[in-house]
């Protein structure tokens, strides 16, 4: 079993928050992938299923962002999970808004749920950084997570979710570089040629260069050579 565990905040009030990305994430999983409706369960909501092969438990702590690691770590422990069946969906300030990272354990960068997984189990869990881009100044950050997406911010959030949904078991099954490709897919997607059709362009061929105009052919000679030797001397 895996274990996908969601950062936000719990309640309506902070439900379109930056900060709840991860949440939104686990959500688009469940909603795509026909998992079993979210129940509370170890300080947090949970819902059950499978990606292909996989059985995944879906976790979003109802601890508040900074008591995270008491929701992890409680259902880490039922189900005998060790830290590396664990992966993180978070906010990323360091990530421009619908960029997506994957990371294996280093530090929390002064996330406070990373903060509190940290200290309940260690660092050596897999975490999905979404990014939400930074404010510009440190003393703008606790207002920047905490207010909701624009409405300028729909199609790329969008875009970013579904990837990650639709790349969800490839990250089941650790294939990382597969459900980056999936991700990409949906956020950086081919350009089309705008022809009829819509059918991507492919290389264009430069234009063949003009032929140059062909030559008048010149008209045989059927003079006689006296008629040639007299023709010179005129």
């Amino acid at each position: 079993m895996k274990l996908w565990v969601g950062l936000g905040n719990p309640g309506a009030k902070y439900a379109g928050n930056r900060h709840n990305i991860g949440f939104m994430a686990l959500d688009r999983i469940a909603a795509d992938h026909g998992f079993s409706g979210w129940k509370r369960s170890f300080q947090g909501l949970v819902a059950e299923g499978r990606l292909g092969p996989e059985k995944v438990l879906l976790l979003k702590p109802e601890t508040f962002m900074n008591l995270s690691g008491q929701s992890v770590s409680e259902a880490a422990r039922f189900h005998k999970l060790g830290v590396a069946d664990i992966t993180v969906f978070h906010d990323e300030l360091d990530l421009a808004p619908g960029r997506l990272r994957l990371k294996q354990g280093g530090g929390h960068a002064g996330h406070n749920g990373l903060r509190s997984i940290h200290a309940h189990m260690g660092e050596a869990y897999g975490r999905v950084r979404l990014g939400i881009g930074h404010p510009g100044h440190k003393d703008a950050v606790a207002g920047y997570v905490l207010h909701d997406f624009a409405k300028a911010d729909a199609e790329w959030l969008d875009d970013l979710l579904r990837g990650v949904s639709d790349g969800a078991p490839a990250l089941a099954a650790g294939d990382g570089p597969r459900f980056l490709n999936a991700v990409s897919l949906r956020t950086a997607p081919a350009r089309n040629s705008g022809t009829k059709g819509g059918a991507a362009s492919g290389p264009v061929a430069a234009p063949a260069p003009k032929a140059a105009p062909a030559e008048p052919e010149a008209a045989p000679d059927t003079r006689s050579a006296f008629q040639k030797l007299a023709d010179r001397f005129r």
